[in-house]
């Protein structure tokens, strides 16, 4: 997952631009694009365009619920699960504890449907909320369907009455640097992609494409989009060059041709095991993005 496009669940247009743009994955919103009245319309016009549209793109599909305090997830569920999203997009995740309980509802729904056990994956946005930042560690071992952690800082804001996520020269504040930074942390403890949220100026094409080369450096390897346009950006920032594959590879095959030593020395340069293992993440992730080395 390196580009994820949000999409309002009520616009047959808007989805139609969404399935075609090229992104990897696209979360057809149901909450915050959507207005309370028109939130059964749009189950409706999102479920009738899903399962007419989705073999026409190589994306994947994911759903973005209201959250668990709403009353409205089961809604949601029953009426998208039936046409097979690839995952769920849960907003306002206070803990793992919110992933198993949305995994007990999708268990449910997907027997209702017929479909297989577990194969609907679930996308947290953990730092809506206050309690959600302080709980960022909970959710290593919650489930197998946790495909990745995300944050969010519009909603976090809110909550804690915070007036602007950003400086005046547009860097996160305090508050917001820590919400990032734990949800790369809380991803790497899971073991899951981490995946960075929304620039929201998407006329600002410069200063997305400096925020997502900091997001790739830092350890993310996707970044959600709220516009087409961004979406090719995203797809060049997150897929390793075919130079980096290639060194990625060279310390693989050196460590198993020393028949996996603690360290190896390649041109007069020594790397060990860490060195390893993120040769392992970059080549992974490389494969994904079609680059082989």
């Amino acid at each position: 997952m390196r580009s994820l496009l949000f999409v309002p669940g009520d616009s047959d247009r808007k989805l139609e631009k969404g399935f075609g743009s090229g992104a990897d994955v696209v979360i057809v919103d149901l909450e915050d694009s959507v207005a309370a009245a028109n939130k059964g319309p749009a189950r409706a016009t999102a479920a009738h365009f899903i399962s007419s549209q989705r073999r026409r793109t190589g994306s994947a599909v994911y759903v973005r619920v209201n959250d668990l305090s709403t009353g409205l997830t089961d809604d949601d569920l029953a009426a998208l699960v039936p046409v097979k999203p690839d995952g769920i997009m849960l907003p306002k995740s206070n803990s793992g504890q919110d992933v198993q309980q949305l995994a007990a509802k999708l268990r449910v729904h997907e027997a209702e449907s017929g479909l297989p056990d577990g194969g609907i994956k679930i996308l947290p946005i953990i730092t809506e909320t206050a309690a959600g930042v302080l709980a960022a560690a909970s959710y290593a071992g919650t489930s197998a369907r946790l495909a990745g952690l995300t944050w969010g800082a519009e909603d976090l804001s809110a909550a804690i009455g915070a007036r602007a996520a950003r400086d005046e020269n547009g860097r996160y504040t305090d508050v917001f640097r820590l919400a990032r930074t734990m949800t790369i942390l809380a991803a790497g403890a899971a073991e899951v992609a981490a995946i960075d949220t929304v620039f929201p100026d998407f006329r600002d094409m410069a200063g997305f494409e400096k925020e997502c080369r900091e997001a790739e450096r830092d350890g993310f390897t996707g970044k959600m989009a709220i516009h087409p346009a961004q979406v090719p950006v995203i797809n060049a920032a997150f897929t390793p060059s075919a130079e980096a594959a290639e060194q990625s590879q060279a310390i693989v095959d050196a460590f198993a041709a020393a028949g996996n030593p603690g360290v190896v020395g390649i041109g007069g340069k020594m790397y060990d095991r860490p060195h390893l293992r993120l040769a392992e993440r970059l080549l992974a992730r490389a494969r994904a993005a079609g680059i082989s080395a």
